[in-house]
């Protein structure tokens, strides 16, 4: 059963030793990651191929970047075609967006903007980046019906996202034209939240504050997602969030996000 995920990694240098005991420990088949915030000429390949894995990537210095990590042998016997840096038709920093055609599956990894705060610059452009990315993945998914999005799309898409709604009530990643960017991705293209296909326990998060003990606390959102398309959405069977890798010492303040596939 193939195991596709991905982690907002918050520094690959930082964090490469948590990524490889990370990937020893849950072999996820393809493992899509965020803010690796590396250059290109250092992204980490050797030590990466050493552990199985392959990737494709697009990165810059302290800010940004993704890669998608691949180690099936069918997958890296097909090897990884069609990459695609950035949103086409888009002036978008291309470090956000990476997607790549590994055997029969469509990957596409998304960092979102942040936003900043609701009303600034930067929150208008986190919404003109999900109208631009809305429109692309509606023809992504008729070029490819196995399609899946995923990443760190820094938006809570309902209240049970949300450790305390009240408080975080209009703010960004919770703002409803936020909720409605994200749902349009959703509703428009035609992909299921992998995470809301089966019964999950209340309060589960994927990013914790590192202030105020946010983690021991669970004051979280569920920012990072799974977005499958209908054929995919079949064959999956579990998507969860595996919180082990936010207990260690000096971790990403995100989790990673796991959903298991059928073949």
């Amino acid at each position: 059963m193939p195991r596709l995920a991905t982690w907002n990694v918050n520094s690959l240098k930082v964090r490469l030793p948590h990524l490889l005991d990370w990937l020893a420990r849950a072999e996820p088949d393809i493992a899509c990651l965020q803010e690796t915030k590396t250059e290109d000429a250092k992204f980490p390949l050797a030590e990466l191929r050493a552990a199985g894995y392959q990737a494709v990537y697009c990165g810059q210095k302290a800010y940004n970047g993704v890669a998608i990590l691949f180690r099936s042998p069918r997958l890296i016997q097909s090897g990884a075609v069609e990459v695609q840096h950035g949103i086409p038709e888009f002036p978008d920093d291309p470090k956000r967006v990476i997607a790549a055609t590994l055997g029969d599956l469509r990957i596409v990894c998304l960092y979102a903007p942040n936003g900043q705060a609701v009303g600034s610059d930067k929150y208008q452009y986190k919404l003109r980046w999900y109208g631009a990315v809305s429109g692309w993945l509606s023809k992504e998914l008729e070029a490819h019906p196995l399609l899946a999005v995923v990443g760190d799309l820094n938006v809570a898409p309902e209240d049970r996202d949300v450790h305390d709604p009240k408080r975080w009530a209009g703010q960004i990643h919770v703002s409803e034209p936020e909720r409605a960017a994200l749902r349009r991705v959703i509703d428009e293209v035609g992909l299921a939240d992998a995470f809301r296909l089966f019964e999950q326990a209340p309060q589960e998060f994927s990013w914790w504050d590192y202030r105020l003990a946010a983690f021991q606390r669970n004051w979280g959102l569920r920012i990072d997602h799974i977005l499958l398309s209908p054929e995919l959405a079949r064959r999956c069977r579990a998507c969860f969030i595996d919180k082990s890798p936010r207990r260690l010492e000096r971790p990403s303040d995100h989790a990673p996000v796991i959903a298991e596939l059928e073949a």
